[in-house]
């Protein structure tokens, strides 16, 4: 028996993999013992792998295998690049159309996720900020309370700094340094004394002393500047003359063609810098050795001599680059506008021989010959050269004074040149109109594409007399999405606001009426879309194609009661009575249960002294809403206008039994209130609160009354039981306090607005109310508290009404200005906060602004009376009357409702009768 282990008896080898030439990795189980040996290396298996292929004789095999896995891996390791992997197809007209057609869906799509993903985003932004504001916000309070800090405590402040050992040494250390004063100072100082000789601008010596004070060592940076602005301007004034379109103080330059319309420019000589012109010379000089080929070096070479004043040299080196360049168009054209007359044709001739295709070049010719007839020439030759320029062809039909030379030219020019729509539709017009259908006709035959030529058809057919008959626009759609060319909608738009510029009114109805829905599907916000379109083509002044889109959108949505109102005000702001009546009748037919409808037409009717069909207007509203409390009203409102009292107060009572609603029970009161029978309107407003104890307006109305009848306790009465029925009524809390402040009850009407608060937390009328009971009281220091109080507690988009108090009765006045600011900053666009910004430019005399803020504020909110009150105000100051009447007629047409003072001035029953230019007047002359 040997000492030698057998096979299986003896350790392994390190590293050792059984079955590791079969590809095997290794495995460990749960029968061994401590931990599992780690594996080979993905580099040993690869060495073990060659080892055993070197072995069998496949070693070119594993070589060329291994070249084709490194190649798949770069190729194929990122599954999701897709990039060249149908490099090598054909791209064809399906892959193009399928390709349009994943684009459109994709934009559809995209519009129409857009709102509520806009929307999304606005509210997840604001949330956002309202969890993480900003640290200026957290801080704004107590920034604000700086105001009250003294200057003998901001004095007292400590200054901040580090005061310990080590820098307070480092610190003197540093204050203790020296350094070594530079040579240059001393030789300064040295030559300071001396004499010097210098040759000023003018060529002439001058000898001055050191005391002079020109010395050298003394810059007088004041005279540098103003010499530095002269040359700038001067710059700037060539620049100004030399544009190649100038409107007003604007100068505008082609950009595609800016090397060749450059103006001669000449600076003075002591404007342009010999240096600097010298080193762009050399430089220059070396592009053109470099490469003498490229055209636009040769051209700045000859710009750079001509900037120098030198044009003999510029005309030199223009024409060594057109020996160079004998190909390259602008070479020649720049050598043509260096040169002159005689030369010139010269130089265009010699251009012509190498380019007689360039049709710049042929043009330039034309324009240097001085009559017409050797432009015609020039002309005719080109198009000898070129019969298939479009632009050669116009130039020639521009040049005849003979229509029908024009008319062959253009025939001949149409055969040669079949798809260019605008030759044909030049064609079109000089033809009769027989002759001109003719011509439409081969023109859509050879442009079927072209929706110009198909409108120049329609156009045609208007001129015919036949455009109501004749529906060419239908037959164009159809042809145009056939032909997958329809343009969009907003084209469609603007060539329907073309032709109504242009007076083909039935062209650009047939426009509207065939193209506006192209594109658009019942899921899209069609309504919203046509009036939007609608709206941009009013502001373009565009009324007959705004009047074609209402009528598309009315016959799609026949019932859209905002369709037919947006119709009823273009036709009221821009077209006649009729239309406006005639749009009206239409509207109640086909929407018979809207009473806002019937109630405009009722008015105009009444407006326009026809009262008598306003009644039957009414009346024929009566049978279409039975018992609606709008039709009501507006029948007992015209009765009233119209001096029927007892018709009216019959109408009421019929009313109150048919219609019983809390608005008719006080509108009751109102008009008897109105005719100052207080007892039988008190009596009228009891039984109201009776049925509807819940109604603000009603206990409003109580109180008032009993005021008007000077009742002040039974007023209390009447104002405190109403806000405990409703304690969310603002208005009702106002009356409450400032009756108890007219009383003299100061701490209750305090005690009232506390209590109005918390029912109405967040309320800025209610806090403003505070603030001026404060102030009217003279106690300025608890109103600017409870005014920085208000202001953090309620929310900034209604902080308008706060600021401007703030501004102009707890703000001194040269600290308004940085406060408005402020105050724009929080707010942003609150009508009364722009009408205080007014009022500050106002009080500045700075009358422009006040006046474009005043404007500002009308348009943020038109329905503001104060605005409209304080505009007037500032226009009887400072305005002209056609101004003045401006403001008045706009005022009339928006009708304002609101306003603190508009309000309190509109609703006094001894104004009931007044017009909207009266109550404006009252509440100009009540404002303060």
């Amino acid at each position: 028996m040997t000492g030698r282990r057998d096979f299986l008896s003896q350790p392994a080898p390190e590293n050792y993999v059984a079955g590791l030439g079969r590809g095997a990795t290794g495995f460990t189980t749960r029968s061994d013992l401590g931990p599992a040996r780690e594996g080979p290396s993905e580099d040993q298996i690869k060495e073990a792998l060659a080892k055993r292929a070197a072995a069998l004789g496949f070693s070119d095999a594993i070589s060329g295998k291994k070249e084709e896995e490194d190649d798949n891996d770069e190729r194929y390791q990122d599954p999701d690049n897709e990039v060249g992997l149908f490099a090598g197809g054909v791209y064809d007209k399906d892959d193009d159309e399928a390709d349009r057609i994943y684009r459109e869906i994709d934009e559809k799509m995209d519009k129409r996720r857009r709102a509520r993903r806009e929307a999304r985003e606005k509210a997840e932004r604001e949330e956002y900020e309202r969890k993480n504001p900003k640290i200026q916000q957290q801080f704004a309070d107590l920034k604000r309370g700086l105001e009250a800090v003294t200057e003998e405590e901001w004095a007292a402040l400590p200054e901040v700094g580090d005061l310990t050992g080590k820098n307070r040494r480092s610190k003197q250390a540093r204050q203790q340094r020296f350094y070594a004063v530079p040579d240059s100072v001393l030789a300064a100082a040295g030559s300071a004394s001396e004499l010097g000789t210098t040759v000023v601008d003018d060529g002439v010596a001058s000898t001055t002393g050191g005391s002079s004070g020109q010395d050298g060592t003394m810059t007088n940076f004041a005279k540098i500047g103003q010499a530095r602005d002269k040359v700038l301007q001067v710059r700037l004034d060539q620049a100004s003359q030399n544009g190649t379109a100038t409107s007003g103080s604007a100068t505008s330059v082609d950009p595609k063609g800016y090397l060749t319309s450059l103006a001669k420019t000449q600076l003075p000589g002591s404007a342009a810098q010999v240096g600097d012109i010298n080193r762009v010379r050399e430089l220059l000089e070396s592009v053109i050795k470099t490469n003498p080929n490229n055209g636009p070096g040769w051209i700045a070479a000859a710009r750079l001599e001509e900037l120098a004043g030198k044009i003999v040299a510029a005309r030199n080196v223009i024409a060594r680059g057109c020996e160079h360049c004998p190909k390259n168009e602008d070479v020649w054209l720049e050598s043509i506008r260096l040169n002159e007359g005689r030369n010139a044709k010269i130089i265009a001739a010699q251009a012509i021989q190498k380019n007689n295709r360039s049709v710049r070049l042929w043009v330039e010719a034309m324009k240097l010959e001085d009559d017409t007839r050797s432009k015609k020439r020039v002309i005719r030759h080109a198009l000898d050269h070129i019969p298939e320029s479009e632009a050669l062809w116009k130039e020639a039909v521009n040049l005849e004074e003979d229509p029908d030379n024009a008319r062959l030219l253009l025939a001949k020019a149409t055969e040669l040149i079949p798809l260019s729509v605008d030759l044909w539709l030049a064609l079109a017009r000089l033809e009769t109109p027989e002759n001109a259908q003719k011509v439409l006709n081969k023109a859509r035959k050879h442009c079927p594409t072209s929706h110009e030529i198909w409108i120049a058809a329609a156009r045609l057919q208007e001129q015919l007399g036949q455009g109501e008959k004749v529906n060419v626009m239908k037959r164009a759609a159809q042809v145009l999405v056939k032909e997958s060319a329809m343009p969009k909608r907003e084209e469609w738009i603007a060539e329907a606001e073309k032709c109504e510029s242009e007076g083909a009114i039935i062209t650009c109805g047939a426009i509207i009426r065939e193209t506006l829905g192209y594109g658009l599907d019942e899921d899209d916000d069609r309504k919203d879309t046509w009036l939007d379109d609608a709206r941009g083509s009013i502001n373009r002044g565009m009324y007959e194609t705004a009047r074609a889109i209402y009528a598309y959108a009315l016959r799609v949505f026949p019932t859209s009661k905002t369709i037919w109102l947006a119709a009823a005000d273009l036709e009221r702001n821009h077209g006649s009575k009729e239309d406006l009546w005639a749009v009206l009748e239409k509207a109640v037919n086909a929407v018979p249960r809207s009473e806002v409808l019937w109630m405009m037409l009722a008015k105009e009717k009444w407006q326009a002294g026809e009262i008598d069909n306003a009644r039957r207007v009414l009346a024929r509203a009566f049978q279409q809403n039975p018992n609606n409390e709008d039709i009501w009203l507006a029948a007992v409102k015209l009765e009233a206008e119209n001096g029927q009292i007892e018709q009216a107060r019959n109408l009421l009572q019929t009313a109150r039994q048919e219609a019983p609603t809390d608005r008719v029970w006080m509108k009751s009161a109102v008009f008897e209130r109105q005719l100052d029978d207080l007892d039988a309107a008190l009596d009228l407003v009891q039984q109201a609160l009776n049925l509807f104890p819940a109604s603000a307006k009603l206990w409003m109305m109580k109180g008032q009354i009993y005021e008007d009848l000077g009742k002040p306790l039974q007023a209390r009465e009447a104002y405190s039981t109403g806000v405990k029925a409703v304690p969310k009524s603002v208005p009702l809390w106002l009356l409450y306090s400032r009756l108890e402040e007219k009383l003299g009850q100061l701490p209750k009407a305090r005690s009232v607005l506390d209590r109005a608060r918390l029912a109405v937390p967040k309320s800025a009328e209610l806090w403003c109310e505070s603030v001026r009971v404060e102030r009217r009281a003279q106690n300025m220091k608890q109103a600017e508290s409870l005014m920085e109080r208000a202001l953090r507690d309620v929310p900034k988009p209604d902080q308008g009404i706060l600021w401007s108090e703030k501004i102009w009765h707890l703000t001194t006045r040269p600290q308004r200005k940085p406060r408005a600011l402020e105050a724009i900053k929080e707010v942003d666009n609150d009508p009364t906060l722009l009408v205080a910004v007014a009022r500050i430019f106002w009080g500045e005399r700075r009358l422009e602004k006040a006046q474009n803020w005043f404007e500002k504020a009308l348009v943020r909110d038109s329905d503001l009376g104060d605005s409209w009150a304080w505009y007037y105000k500032f226009l009887l100051e400072h305005g002209t009357e056609e101004k003045r009447e401006e403001v008045i007629s706009k005022c009339v047409g928006v009708e304002p409702r609101h306003g603190e003072v508009w309000q309190a001035v509109a609703k006094n029953p001894k104004n009931a009768r007044k017009s909207v230019e009266e109550i404006l007047k009252l509440v100009a002359a009540e404002l303060q």
